[in-house]
């Protein structure tokens, strides 16, 4: 609010309406680009739903989604009042709703602040829903042929390429897991029998990771310095992504959000300039 009541001339007063209602349809234009930012936030997490552990992940874009929606709203009504600002039989009707809109402002401001600030800390717990997530789609890799798994593979398999990345932390997350299906094990063959009673889960445990991870060459037995020429693999560079996928989401996802946080903050700078601008119009 003005700290002190500003008088203006005819001519001032239709320069400023002009300028604040220019300013008021750069702002719904900053609203659209919230809304898609918004939108296309949702589209991404929901590529791969499947590897996030809770439904909550949804609620920052459907925010940015709604205060998008708003923003439009309150500043194609700003711009209307500035714009009949200029025709006294016209802006009479609105002077006694400028208060209550400038209230409104301030706490359309607030909320965008909240907004913002929610896009910078949703990294944290994002970083838990990732970790989980990753787990149980490992977990359910090799259940190609089990009603509401059967994309788990193919989700996987398209992350690590897309992100260059292996496994939960890193590729080793996978020798920790059977991610081969059974039904393309030979269990009457001497090593499978081997692996499997080799551990008290019964699991087909080998230190491979799937064919999604890997560059070229070295996928299998990466620990078996005696199964490829000239081979160590404690020296030797794999050929494998070493950054674990919930790292490079986190990453992804997180510079996202600080993004539109950034977005969200340059937007409330300009609503707050509104709020004094409106003032003086009604003055």
């Amino acid at each position: 609010m003005a700290l002190m009541l500003i008088k203006f001339d005819l001519k001032k007063r239709v320069k400023l309406a002009q300028t604040v209602w220019f300013m008021y349809w750069f702002a719904v234009m900053a609203g659209v680009l919230v809304f898609s930012m918004g939108l296309f936030f949702k589209i991404e997490l929901r590529k791969r739903s499947e590897l996030m552990d809770n439904n909550e992940r949804h609620f920052l874009p459907n925010l940015l989604i709604f205060m998008g929606l708003v923003a439009c709203g309150i500043n194609a009504f700003g711009g209307k009042v500035c714009y009949d600002s200029l025709d006294p039989s016209k802006f009479v009707k609105w002077k006694p709703m400028l208060k209550d809109f400038l209230f409104c402002c301030v706490g359309f401001n607030a909320l965008l602040l909240l907004t913002a600030l929610l896009c910078f800390t949703m990294r944290i717990p994002l970083q838990f829903t990732l970790a989980e997530g990753l787990k149980n789609g490992m977990k359910y890799y090799k259940d190609t042929d089990t009603p509401g798994r059967c994309y788990m593979k193919r989700t996987l398999d398209l992350m690590q390429i897309e992100f260059r990345c292996c496994g939960n932390d890193n590729y080793r997350d996978w020798f920790e897991i059977q991610w081969v299906s059974n039904r393309y094990l030979d269990f009457s063959a001497k090593e499978v029998k081997d692996r499997i009673g080799s551990n008290v889960d019964g699991q087909y445990l080998m230190d491979g990771v799937p064919f999604s991870s890997p560059r070229p060459c070295i996928q299998l037995q990466m620990t078996n310095n005696s199964a490829y020429y000239s081979y160590d693999h404690y020296t030797e560079e794999l050929n494998v992504w070493k950054r674990g996928c919930r790292y490079a989401m986190l990453s992804y996802y997180g510079g996202m959000m600080n993004t539109i946080g950034v977005l969200v903050v340059l937007v409330t700078m300009l609503e707050s300039t509104f709020v004094h601008n409106e003032d003086w119009i009604s003055s």
